[in-house]
């Protein structure tokens, strides 16, 4: 801080004081007169001393006393330029004395010093504060001896009186010029507010993101006429406004737009010293980011009225309801997407028609999506290649290609999306339906079915950037309610080829249960099986009839369905004979849902019957098992319970008893 503006920041606030004090004058100016500097002011008060002095000396000063040498010192007696000659150290020491003894004594202080055979006095005259009556500055004259004696002395004591009067007089022109600054500085900053305020406001009504690039361009451009104006947006923002482009993928490493958008600050560039234009790099940005740059070019001349502070505040606020505006346009996209996507879900489960559900889908993305191409592969193992199953370039429907190849052989091969925002720019990038179509944005995922992928779905757009990173965001979430689709409808088609259940007991046909078991044997540690036969089933129908027979059949397969538990597998394995096939239970476990079984079917059946059990077990320690040899096994255990006398559980040629006196057997 310079001496002047620490001098008139405590001239404003000894003014604020003063006014205070002083109370109502009839006199307007009369506070002005009073105002007055204290011994704290006295440091910071050399300059204006000078330039009193200065103009003292040239307009003040008498005629006969201009032969007189003046000079200034200040309240420590240090010499305060102009000093003239007493500079180069003419009578330094003299003067210094003089001036402490003036300080000292409070008045005036004489000194003669000889010059050439000629006596010549050094006068040293304090000059006070004009209200508590402190020294602040001593005032020098030298002047012949002769002069001093006939009457100068009092034409000097009137001249101290005089400069103490100039210096006032230029104390109270920067007093009133620093509130006449003071005072416009406020005007300005209250129309500046004034207009921020309005600005803001009229940004903040706006939820739309268009609307407010719009309301942001024209404010600056209204508050500075004469600049060129333009806003780069990043890709994800499409706009129709001629001053809204989008950001250069390359920029220069030292351009003023590369630099504010990098650095998320405010940007200058001058340019050479032959350059008649200034450029200047605004970024537009939120709490998550910088989302562009206002690039702004002026002539040199103009940019001294730019004010950047307020170019910041402005751009700040701008970039705030920007954001909150693109926070309410993600709203309301988000809100579309949940309802596209149960529109979506709708009507695919209209149908369980592999054909229907490709249909479906195809003509739902085009709408979705705004796209001009869309195109549907799926792997075909007969053709042995991705067939083209829908789109809407008829010349590819039903052509073949090849896994890897084109964009979404890569796609289907490598199970990642693609976003291609400029095919033309795409090095090594091919693909049959952007070079028939010339299009030159596209968007593609894999079809998964059941976490495997068996396509691809590609969306195309004749204008470069066209897709953003939340369309292709939600062609990902949309493939996956597509494949879902598609795996229930070939879930349902298997279902149909497969006769799962057997139509008497209700039970799981017996490949299903073949099916099942070797599945768990490539997940699970462990597993038993139950083949469990009705004893003389032959006999109960001879007896009772084989309606009869079927009705303790169901019984019995009854019994067995409430005696294991939900993830346990029933099935029968043929005629009279049954099989569990129990998940991640041992040989010891498997023992008592078999008696279970055993006892419930001896006291629970009518006509009375009984079963006999044979179990067999396989881990993951045991060499690889087959379920051939699991059911051998099994056969070969019940076989010997019906050896024994049936009615009884075995165990892989292990009695019952046998295996509950030793379990770890």
């Amino acid at each position: 801080m310079s001496e002047q503006e620490a001098y008139d920041r405590k001239a404003s606030r000894m003014l604020l004081q003063d006014t205070k004090q002083s109370g109502d004058y009839e006199d307007p100016a009369a506070w002005l007169r009073e105002t007055d500097i204290v011994s704290h002011d006295f440091p910071y008060a050399a300059s204006l001393i000078a330039e009193s002095f200065k103009d003292w000396l040239g307009q003040a000063v008498p005629s006969f006393a201009k032969s007189w040498n003046w000079c200034v010192l200040n309240f420590e007696a240090e010499w305060i330029d102009p000093i003239f000659e007493f500079r180069q150290g003419r009578w330094k020491t003299e003067w210094e004395e003089a001036a402490e003894a003036c300080l000292r004594s409070g008045g005036m202080h004489a000194v003669e010093v000889q010059e050439a055979g000629q006596a010549r006095t050094l006068l040293a005259m304090p000059i006070f504060t004009r209200g508590h009556g402190e020294i602040f500055a001593v005032l020098g004259c030298e002047m012949p001896a002769e002069q001093y004696a006939s009457g100068g002395i009092h034409t000097a004591e009137a001249m101290a009186m005089h400069f103490q009067t100039c210096f006032y007089h230029k104390f109270e022109h920067v007093f009133v010029s620093d509130l006449a600054g003071v005072h416009l500085h406020a005007e300005r900053e209250s129309s500046r507010r004034s207009l921020l305020f309005q600005i803001v406001q009229r940004m903040h009504d706006n939820i739309d993101v268009n609307a407010v690039l719009t309301e942001v361009i024209d404010s600056i451009a209204a508050m500075y006429p004469g600049a060129r104006l333009d806003l780069f947006m990043s890709q994800d923002h499409r706009s129709t406004h001629p001053q809204v482009k989008p950001l250069p993928l390359r920029w220069a490493s030292n351009d003023v737009c590369a630099r504010a958008f990098k650095d998320g600050r405010v940007a200058l560039h001058a340019g050479r010293e032959d350059s008649c234009t200034v450029e200047v790099g605004l970024p537009l940005g939120g709490k998550q980011g910088v989302y562009g740059v206002f690039h702004m070019v002026m002539d040199k001349p103009s940019f001294r009225e730019v004010d950047l502070r307020f170019l910041t505040m402005v751009a700040d606020t701008a970039g705030t309801a920007f954001e909150n505006a693109k926070l309410y346009e993600r709203s309301n996209q988000l809100i579309r997407e949940l309802r596209m996507s149960n529109e979506l879900t709708q009507r695919l489960n209209q149908s369980l028609r592999l054909g229907d559900i490709f249909q479906f889908a195809f003509e739902e993305l085009l709408g979705m999506f705004e796209a001009d191409y869309c195109c549907i592969l799926h792997m075909n193992e007969e053709r042995g290649g991705l067939e083209v199953i829908a789109c809407n370039h008829t010349p590819l429907l039903g052509e073949l290609v090849e896994a890897g190849q084109g964009l979404g052989g890569k796609v289907y091969t490598s199970g990642e999306p693609l976003l291609l925002s400029d095919y033309k720019y795409a090095a090594g990038a091919t693909s049959k339906l952007m070079d028939a179509t010339g299009s030159q944005s596209l968007i593609a995922t894999p079809l998964s079915v059941g976490g495997e992928v068996r396509g691809a779905i590609m969306l195309a757009h004749k204008d470069a950037h066209f897709f953003s990173y939340d369309s292709y965001r939600l062609l990902q979430a949309m493939a996956g309610h597509i494949g879902l689709a598609v795996g229930n409808a070939r879930l349902h088609a298997e279902v149909r080829r497969l006769a799962n259940r057997d139509s008497l007991t209700g039970l799981f046909a017996r490949h299903y249960l073949d099916e099942e078991i070797k599945q768990r044997q490539a997940t699970d540690f462990c597993g038993s099986l139950i083949v469990v036969d009705i004893d003389q089933f032959k006999t109960v129908n001879d007896t009772y009839g084989h309606q009869k027979g079927d009705k303790i059949l169901k019984q019995v397969s009854e019994i067995v369905k409430s005696s294991i538990r939900q993830g346990d597998i029933a099935a029968r394995w043929g005629g009279e004979e049954l099989a569990v096939y129990l998940p991640q239970l041992g040989v010891q476990q498997a023992v008592f849902v078999a008696e279970r079984i055993r006892k419930r079917v001896m006291g629970e059946t009518e006509p009375r019957v009984t079963v006999s059990c044979g179990i067999a077990e396989w881990s993951w320690t045991d060499e690889r098992v087959s379920v051939e040899s699991l059911f051998y096994r099994a056969d070969m255990a019940l076989y010997e319970a019906k050896n024994n006398g049936r009615n009884q559980v075995v165990i892989d040629n292990k009695t019952v008893e046998n295996t509950l006196k030793n379990p770890w057997a």
